[in-house]
């Protein structure tokens, strides 16, 4: 969203919807986790009952979005605490902690152990955060060669880019400034996933919508990207938030 969007709430059908006025074509509805909320996406020429219209016409299909929200799994409440299991990458780890006056550490020992020397005296928040500082390490050590390897693919200039926690989209991009976002939870996630969301962003700067010239690029790149794309999205949503890139998380 830009700062020059503007936001206005609306009901439908007992719906509270979203309305989100940009310069795009199309109207875009969107359900999106962890509850299933409904954002739509419109041009300011627009009316709202046309948007009503389009509200109540998707209905079915944003009650089953809706459904599967509810139904799929999310990982359960975390304390940092030994015994916990952590996917990094896509496998599943289990926390061991130790409290020592030393520097705090977080590493992947043998045996799917992920250890982590906590300063002693340490609470849940404090694990926690280190917790996250050392994902979005490790995030960004496994993304700079894929953004590296797309950059040469797909012969465009080398982006700026970052991580941030992100509730609705797996990434994002802003192709006229030359900088893509990664949601920190792909940290979690098997590495063709952060593969894929990658390749999706970078495609943006060769083709701004999802449009076939856009589909044709993920095509020839990635046979396998829909494919991936569901499996990222049916992977369990964080706890803490509602995560989880197009069940409506995008890309």
């Amino acid at each position: 969203m830009t700062n020059t969007d503007t936001v206005d709430l609306i009901e439908v059908a007992g719906l509270s919807v979203e309305v989100v006025r940009k310069a795009i074509k199309n109207l875009h509805v969107g359900v999106y986790p962890p509850e299933g909320h409904v954002r739509v996406a419109a041009s300011p020429s627009i009316s709202l009952d046309a948007i009503r219209l389009a509200v109540l016409t998707r209905i079915a299909w944003i009650r089953r979005k809706q459904e599967e929200f509810r139904r799929q799994a999310r990982e359960t409440p975390r304390r940092f605490v030994s015994g916990e299991t952590h996917y990094v990458f896509g496998r599943p780890c289990r926390l061991e902690v130790r409290s020592e006056a030393s520097r705090p550490t977080l590493v992947v020992a043998p045996g799917n152990r992920l250890l982590m020397v906590a300063r002693r005296g340490s609470d849940a928040g404090d694990r926690e955060r280190q917790m996250a500082r050392w994902r979005r390490q490790t995030l960004r050590e496994q993304a700079a060669p894929r953004i590296a390897k797309w950059v040469d693919r797909l012969a465009i200039d080398a982006p700026s880019w970052g991580v941030r926690r992100m509730k609705t989209k797996w990434g994002s991009c802003n192709a006229g400034a030359g900088w893509i976002w990664l949601n920190l939870e792909l940290a979690k996630k098997p590495l063709v996933c952060l593969d894929y969301v990658i390749l999706h962003e970078m495609a943006h700067f060769l083709s701004p919508k999802h449009d076939d010239a856009f589909v044709a690029i993920l095509d020839r790149e990635m046979p396998t990207w829909r494919q991936v794309r569901a499996n990222l999205n049916m992977l369990p949503l964080a706890f803490e938030t509602s995560f989880a890139g197009q069940r409506r998380m995008s890309p």
